[in-house]
Formats: C-alpha cells, structure tokens, sequence
C-alpha cells in the first residue's frame, strides 16, 4: 500500500489548528440547527418543530394568509399579546383596508416588528414599514417562493459544500477501512444535494417534506460523526503502524 500521512504523522500545532477547527465548525451547526428551529417552529400553530412546520414553510398552509401564518406561527412571539395579534387577523379577514391599517395595525408593526422588517435592517425579510408593503402579504400563503429558493439554495450550496470538503480534508487523515471513509466523505454532499431538491419538489407536492427532514438530518449525522472520529483519532486513538490507504 502506498503511504499516506495519517494524524499520527501531524504536529501539535497542525492537529491543534485543525482541532479548533472543527470544534468552531460543530458549535456552528448547531447555532445553525437552532436558527432553523425558531425559524420554522409553530408554524402549525402546535409548539416545537414538526414535518408539518416544513411543509408549510415550503409548500405553504393554502388556508390563511402569508402574514396570518407568520403571526400564528413563528412571529407570534414577538408580538405583545395575543390582543395585538387578533387586531392583525381582524384587519386582514376585514378586507386589510388602508385606513384601518394606519389606525390600528401600523402602531402595532411600528412597536415590534420594524427593526428587523425594514430596508435598514438589511435583513432578507419581508418589509413592514408600508400599507403597501403588508398588503402584500394579506394573500394566500403558499410558502416559499421560487426566487427565494433559487436565492438560499445558492447559498447553502457554496457555503456548507466549502465546509463538507474542509471537513472532509481533515477526516481522511483518519485510520479506518477505505471504503467506509469514502462513503462516509461522500455522504453529506449526497444529503445536502437531496435537501435542497427536496426544497423545490415540497414546493410542488407538500408531503415531499418528510425528505427534506431526513435528508437534513443525515447530513447533520454524518458531519457529526466526521468531526468526532477526527477528534477521537487526533488526540486519543493510538494509530496502527501500517496506515490504511485513502
């Protein structure tokens, strides 16, 4: 076999690099995981994260309006109390007309959702600080829209493929058999490609999104386990003295 370097090869310094490394890349992750959660949560109107918060996150709810399932699901906690948001509902079953929205709903937008629901914000999120700009959202809720999609997708795309492959890296330096490292390198790409199509498929058919939770959830799995057996193999595996081929 030919010989490749392995961790037991590497200096302190390097294994110290690449332990901080991917120490920050898990903590990461998982401030990622619980953005999506308070993104997503209670869209359904039940609390916590379910198949059905992603459906209709994805696909939409057909049933209410994009501002009333924002303020029924994740937005409701921002409002403050449940009077100001039945003033919002109210006014959107009521027709949303301007005047009523200038008395009684703009004070409400004004108090507790501008600071981020504005251009000043600089946020990638609906504005509010309009009649013009609420109207728009007083229609039908049916989710995500597809330039929204193609704009995130992009983004995931570039950013966390640059993370699997620096991961990646780092995890072939480990001692295993060849051929369960190259599925275990493989496997993330495969999942993060499967959950971003599964994105514009649950946008078409809604039940689609139990894929784009177990899709996401593998790809947690797997960059999970390379970031663990790395570590474990870094500083405490004793390595074997013939190295395994990549």
């Amino acid at each position: 076999m030919s010989h490749y370097r392995r961790f037991s090869d590497t200096s302190a310094s390097e294994k110290i690099l690449d332990s901080m490394f991917l120490i920050t890349i898990g903590l990461a992750y998982l401030f990622a995981l619980l953005n999506l959660y308070y993104t997503h949560q209670g869209r359904d109107g039940e609390p916590g994260l379910s198949v059905q918060d992603v459906q209709m996150a994805y696909y939409g709810s057909h049933n209410q309006t994009r501002l009333g399932a924002a303020i029924n699901g994740p937005m409701e906690p921002n409002l403050p109390n449940m009077a100001a948001k039945q003033t919002i509902l109210d006014w959107v079953s009521n027709g949303a007309k301007e005047p009523e929205f200038h008395e009684k709903v703009e004070p409400i937008m004004q108090n507790n959702c501008i600071m981020c629901h504005s251009a000043e914000s600089g946020m990638s999120i609906p504005h509010l600080t309009s009649y013009a700009d609420v109207v728009n959202l007083t229609e039908t809720d049916t989710g995500a829209t597809i330039p929204a999609l193609v704009r995130v997708s992009h983004i995931h795309l570039f950013g966390i493929a640059f993370i699997l492959f620096f991961v990646g890296r780092i995890f072939i330096l480990c001692e295993m058999p060849v051929s369960l490292k190259r599925i275990t390198v493989a496997i993330p790409f495969l999942c993060l490609l499967m959950d971003i199509i599964s994105w514009f498929i649950t946008k078409l058919i809604p039940d689609f999104a139990i894929v784009v939770v177990l899709a996401g959830a593998l790809l947690g799995l797997s960059l999970a386990s390379q970031i663990l057996i790395s570590l474990y193999q870094m500083w405490i595996y004793k390595a074997k003295s013939v190295p395994i081929d990549m």
